[in-house]
């Protein structure tokens, strides 16, 4: 077309354009002049025009921006993976699985178009026929207070669950029919079905239809079959109704109602059809997965994770609960299970006979269902058979229990005290339940990987649904002879050795004026090298110590290792008065083991995001050159040393290797036949009202105590040797495959040399035997440090003073220890003290 053609044909539009539209106002003016009908019929359509713009503008102004879904993100859950990778644990309060369109089966796609919106590929958001039904039901029941239908497409229902949420009336409705037109210009079919199949509630606390199918068949929808897929797809409609017991028969009909309309809608055969409608619904109760029984673990990571990210997405995207985090822990499941099995055992040996201590806790059945209450209790135990019951009835020598699902049985077994709305732990007994007795003392124990300080298990007590206190990082106690170590470590630093001999005769301090000098006497009587101190736990001997090397520095060593912060610089100190943690105390002794690198206990590994990126990582060492692409034939390139240097590493070795002896010949010799370089050291407070023992190898440590959370006395026979010990030896042989059989390896700077064990002077005549009772042992020192050569006379001397002592504790069988002061009245220095010893 020329240039001029073009021009006449535009004049010829502009002439046709101006001459109909100046007809068309003449027209009108005409008949606004001349009928009355007319202007009346212009005014009401202006009328409703502008109504209706106004109810528009009133309805859209404050709806929120469609584009938000374009980065909208599912809240998911925090997935909890141990040690393996496996997941053992999720934090969640709704069950929410977030997959990819591809990630879903064509055929449960189709079941939810079929049941939901079988128009949504050609509609624009709204379906209009649906929506005139639903204006129709709704005028008819207007009045009933019946709900009507809701004619929702799938994108209505997007815009409802994501931006509007489930209030119910016509505003509502109209605001979610804007909302989706708007929906459908930003986002694609794919992507709107994607959100609503990820985001639709199904009942079950599930959301989304990979949670769902996990919730009613404890599958992935991949592994669906087309009548569970159908199942699924009725939920939308009644979420909390069809998968409840009793309404079989109406989740029948509507799944039926599903696939024949999936047939209709040619989706399927109508030989698939009647395959699918004849199979049962098929729902499962409960749903099988990796179970983890580490409540206390788990607690502390979810702790530790709100502290860092927060709880929920108001306070930080990254949040607990709605963040979708991916977190690595050090759990490893066997020690887990290992060091749970071996404290309860533990406890429950201590418990013995004690006969009942009472109730779980207790609920009023005066106020209503007692199977409501006791199921909405988070109370509960994980323990062989046992159950947690309320005894709903008490009459005599008769008794019955309830449970949560409403079912009552007999009770045999019966304390005295028990009485109706007490809950209790029983277990089978014929045809009934018999009480059976958690025990009262309770107790904490962690083992921990010294060369890392990675936590790998952890027990706070006898069961996480009895008592979420965790008494492995909470409670707070007195150590006793545990502190001792730190006590010879910081001796070892202020010129003394593993033979120096220090006097265990006795002790006197000055207490004023008025009280005057008292004196406290030792277990043996005499001079004996440092190593007796330690491995037979003598209190004189660790004071005098603490007193020549200067309890200030006591102080600071137990400071420096973390153990307790503002201790006092007094001889109750160096016997364990301080308080402390289990966990504080494996990490220090970790780090005699690891030649006194102290290491910060750690349950977290590293967190990532939803998609996977590393947001938080507890190892922050640098590897220079670790992410060469080739190599560069230089030396292999390793990350710097982890954790502090609180300790001197000659030291810490020093004080290990005399806590080995604490296992073989000293107050631990229970852990002495399991054929593992151990050492350790146990401890008892005054009362005794608590027993330890911490203790391990180079690759693992492991510790634990017992006592009753409200202190008192356990018992004359009650020690760390004799009750607590035995735990760790039933947790290592629980594990024994985790535990390795190598000697620990020496730093640098420390030399071993062939001593006398009972005078701690230097040998060249004899070998260590190997036999733990021998004369001839190898002790580790520094440089220039080493003892003089022993002699026949120290031979002697120690000979005799054996005799004597066994002669002096014959004498004195069945006889208490006193404290001799200046005035001649006997004194109790330990508990003076603080009680510990």
């Amino acid at each position: 077309m020329t240039e001029a053609n073009a021009t006449s044909t535009l004049q010829y539009v502009r002439y046709r354009l101006n001459r109909d539209f100046s007809g068309a106002l003449g027209w009108i003016a005409a008949k606004w002049r001349s009928s009355w009908l007319f202007k009346l019929g212009a005014l009401g359509i202006v009328l409703l025009a502008a109504i209706w713009i106004a109810a528009w503008v009133w309805l859209a102004s404050d709806l929120p921006e469609a584009d938000s879904l374009v980065d909208y993100e599912t809240p998911l859950p925090t997935v909890v993976r141990g040690i393996d990778g496996e997941i053992v644990h999720s934090y969640a309060r709704e069950r929410r699985v977030q997959l990819q369109y591809a990630d879903f089966p064509d055929q449960l796609v189709n079941a939810y178009l079929s049941a939901e919106d079988k128009t949504f590929f050609s509609h624009g958001g709204v379906d209009v026929t649906g929506t005139a039904n639903a204006v129709f039901d709704y005028v008819s029941k207007y009045g009933s207070g019946e709900r009507a239908v809701g004619g929702s497409t799938i994108t209505q229902q997007v815009a409802k669950i994501s931006l509007l949420g489930d209030e119910y009336s016509v505003t509502r409705k109209l605001k979610e029919m804007i909302l989706a037109s708007r929906i459908e210009e930003v986002l694609s079919k794919e992507e709107i079905l994607e959100l609503y199949l990820n985001e639709i509630p199904l009942g079950r606390r599930s959301f989304g239809v990979q949670a769902a199918a996990r919730a009613y068949f404890d599958k992935d929808v991949a592994d669906l079959e087309l009548h569970e897929m159908a199942f699924l797809a009725i939920l939308p409609k009644a979420p909390e109704r069809y998968g409840r017991s009793g309404q079989e028969d109406a989740a029948m009909e509507r799944r039926d109602f599903v696939l024949a309309q999936m047939e209709d809608n040619g989706f399927i055969s109508s030989a698939e059809r009647s395959t699918a409608a004849a199979m049962p619904l098929g729902l499962v109760t409960q749903r099988t997965q990796r179970s983890v029984d580490a409540g206390y673990f788990l607690e502390e990571v979810r702790r530790e994770l709100i502290d860092q990210f927060g709880e929920t997405a108001e306070v930080s995207p990254n949040s607990v609960y709605s963040g979708g985090l991916w977190v690595r822990t050090s759990l490893d499941p066997e020690m887990q299970e290992a060091a749970r099995e071996a404290l309860r055992e533990g406890l429950l040996r201590y418990h013995g006979r004690r006969g009942w201590s009472g109730p779980i806790a207790t609920i009023d059945l005066s106020e209503g269902n007692w199977a409501s209450q006791l199921a909405s209790s988070p109370i509960g135990i994980n323990y062989e058979d046992w159950r947690v019951g309320v005894v709903t009835q008490r009459s005599g020598s008769s008794a019955t229990i309830g449970f949560s699902n409403g079912d009552e049985a007999p009770l045999s077994g019966l304390p005295n005290a028990l009485k109706a709305g007490d809950l209790v732990a029983v277990s089978p007994s014929g045809n009934g339940w018999r009480v059976r007795t958690p025990p009262s003392a309770q107790g904490g124990l962690v083992v921990q990987n010294p060369q890392t300080g990675r936590v790998l298990a952890m027990q706070g007590g006898f069961d996480y649904r009895l008592s979420d206190f965790n008494r492995a990082t909470q409670a707070m106690r007195q150590p006793g002879s545990t502190i001792k170590p730190f006590v010879y470590a910081t001796g070892l630093d202020n010129g003394m050795t593993p033979s120096t001999e220090i006097d265990n005769t006795r002790f006197c301090y000055y207490q004023g004026r008025q009280l005057g000098e008292k004196c406290i006497r030792g277990g043996r009587a005499g001079q004996f090298p440092m190593r007796y101190g330690l491995e037979q736990s003598q209190n004189i001997m660790t004071v005098q110590i603490g007193m020549q090397a200067g309890m200030e520095n006591v102080v600071d060593t137990i400071e420096r290792m973390n153990i307790s912060e503002d201790a006092d610089p007094y001889a109750a100190t160096a016997l364990g008065s301080e308080e402390t943690t289990v966990m504080k105390m494996v990490a220090a002794y970790s780090a005699l083991a690891n030649h006194g690198r102290l290491n910060k206990p750690t349950v977290i590994d590293y967190v990532q995001d939803r998609r996977g990126q590393v947001i938080w990582r507890a190892d922050t060492r640098g590897c220079n050159n670790c992410n060469m692409p080739e190599w560069d034939g230089s030396a292999m390139p390793r990350p710097g040393l982890k954790g502090e240097q609180a300790m001197d590493a000659r030291t810490a070795f020093q004080t290990m290797h005399m806590l080995e002896g604490v296992v073989t010949r000293g107050t631990a010799t229970v852990l002495n036949d399991l054929g593992l370089p151990l050492f350790g050291k146990t401890g008892t407070t005054s009362g005794p009202k608590d027993v330890w023992f911490i203790g391990g190898t180079q690759n693992l440590m492991a510790g634990a105590y017992v006592g009753f959370d409200t202190p008192r006395n356990m018992g004359g026979y009650a020690f760390g040797g004799t009750i607590v010990a035995p735990i760790i030896k039933s947790l290592i042989r629980k594990s024994r495959d985790k535990w390795v059989d190598l000697p620990a390896i020496a730093p640098a700077g420390v030399r071993m040399v062939r001593v006398d064990r009972r005078t701690g002077k230097r040998v060249f005549n004899g070998w260590p035997s190997g036999n733990a009772k021998g004369d001839v042992i190898w002790e580790a020192f520094k440089p220039d440090t080493e003892p003089d050569r022993s002699t026949r006379q120290d031979e002697i001397a120690a000979k005799r003073d054996e005799i004597l002592e066994l002669i002096r504790a014959s004498r004195n069988q069945g006889s208490s220890r006193q404290v001799e002061s200046s005035d001649g009245q006997p004194s109790d220095f330990v508990e003076e003290q603080g009680g510990i010893y």
